[in-house]
């Protein structure tokens, strides 16, 4: 694992206190790692994971406010639901730095300069991120089957995340036009 020690990260003497929270600090542009193409992926597919509880309780206050009593009588208002859940879920967080799973993995997200991202930048992003699910989306819209549609969005998913590796920091896509990076920092030491 590469990791960047930056003098710019250590407590300055006489500074009133030795921790410093995650929006409080920037990361230096020039010292900041681009996490590994696997680091980001594996990030990814946790924060998928995790999302599963966001579901289950947004689909249960649906459920409950539209008193649907079938999921799908009502699914493309629970599909308009969870993609507004979504997008306060992500931008709340990646304005605040991170979610859960790039905190786990030591990842943040974080403007061209380091700095944290503005609400309306972490929107953007959460916009643009859709960019993994059109193609697959699009598809299904379409009537392909839905297995197919599966294979398409890993194949998808796979070109996607390669991509990556013809940006000069070697950054998603999304993130490049949403002005924003995706970079690896350490935790305080105590």
């Amino acid at each position: 694992m590469m990791t960047a020690s930056s003098p710019a990260s250590a407590p300055q003497a006489g500074s009133a206190s030795t921790s410093a929270t995650p929006s409080d600090t920037a990361t230096p542009p020039q010292r900041a790692i681009t996490p590994s193409l696997w680091r980001r992926m594996a990030c990814w597919l946790y924060e998928g994971m995790l999302m599963f509880g966001v579901v289950f309780i947004a689909g249960y206050l649906f459920g409950t406010l539209s008193q649907t009593r079938n999921a799908m009588d009502n699914r493309h208002a629970l599909q308009a639901f969870l993609f507004v859940v979504f997008g306060i879920y992500f931008t709340w967080f990646w304005a605040k730095g991170q979610t859960l799973a790039q905190k786990t993995w030591l990842i943040r997200v974080v403007d061209k300069s380091g700095r944290p991202i503005t609400q309306l930048r972490a929107l953007l992003r959460y916009v643009l991120s859709w960019v993994w699910f059109l193609p697959p989306l699009a598809a299904y819209l379409f009537g392909v089957p839905v297995l197919e549609v599966l294979v398409l969005l890993g194949g998808w998913v796979a070109i996607w995340a390669i991509l990556s590796r013809f940006h000069p920091e070697r950054q998603f896509w999304h993130d490049a036009l949403a002005g924003t990076r995706l970079v690896h920092f350490e935790l305080p030491k105590k």
